[in-house]
């Protein structure tokens, strides 16, 4: 039996090892426990020479709801909140020498659309939506944007992160946020066969063609997060950060947000 401290659970077949985040009580949040799980698994993945392939996956309905914002209220009074972790994340993945696949069945809001960037290839569900929601909490996607906007066209970012609207998995494949989106019942196959192609590649030069392809370097990349996640940071301890959690775990329109006409 599983134990309930378990948030990313691993399983390895066939040269494919499968981080699958599995904290549906909380839509598979950014908690702190969630992301120190999947830096070890990531680690010990990469570690181990008879992995070809990493495979994101999750449990329950949604993909990820981005930051655990009831960690991060906890968290005000120390000055500091979890979504600064992201930050080595988001690094782990972009940098790893071996590809990594998300798969994604269901909804992505904020900072997991910046796991789904990170890795090399994404598959999603027609159905799945996505958000950058952050300015409706009194944030910005500071953090995700090292690995969001390499992929995203220039105006589709700035339509989605100022409005924080929804949108499907096709628009997602058209924006470029995942590489593509399939029926649901056609998900599983579509994984498959990336992995079958993606284990035909020699380790050395899959790890060499992934050097190309990243942009930015690991070196500005390393910097670029830092900067970025202090910036969050201080966002997310803003009055308005503030304001925004509140509101979200309250179920209420935050303050800054006009009053309908009745």
């Amino acid at each position: 039996m599983t134990s309930p401290d378990v948030l990313v659970r691993v399983s390895t077949a066939r040269g494919v090892t499968t981080l699958t985040l599995d904290s549906p009580h909380n839509r598979n949040a950014l908690s702190t426990g969630l992301m120190t799980q999947l830096l070890a698994g990531l680690a010990d993945a990469v570690a181990d020479d008879a992995v070809r392939v990493i495979v994101l996956d999750h449990t329950g309905p949604v993909f990820c709801s981005g930051a655990d914002l009831k960690e991060t209220a906890a968290a005000y009074a120390s000055g500091t909140v979890p979504a600064g972790m992201l930050g080595d994340v988001l690094a782990a993945l972009w940098e790893c020498p071996k590809p990594v696949l998300a798969r994604v069945a269901g909804p992505a809001r904020a900072g997991g659309l910046g796991l789904i960037a990170a890795a090399d290839l994404a598959v999603c569900a027609d159905e799945a939506t996505f958000a950058f929601t952050e300015v409706r909490i009194g944030v910005i996607p500071a953090v995700i944007s090292a690995t969001v906007l390499p992929r995203l066209h220039p105006r589709a970012a700035a339509e989605l992160y100022l409005t924080g609207d929804t949108f499907d998995g096709r628009r997602a494949a058209e924006i470029g946020l995942v590489t593509a989106a399939v029926p649901a019942d056609g998900l599983d196959a579509a994984v498959s066969r990336y992995c079958d192609s993606l284990v035909r590649g020699a380790p050395g030069a899959l790890a060499g063609a992934k050097e190309l392809l990243r942009r930015p370097g690991t070196a500005e990349l390393r910097a670029e997060l830092a900067r970025l996640s202090a910036l969050s940071t201080g966002y997310f301890l803003s009055d308005e950060g503030r304001e925004g959690v509140t509101a979200f775990r309250e179920k209420r329109p935050a303050r800054w947000v006009p009053a309908l006409d009745v």
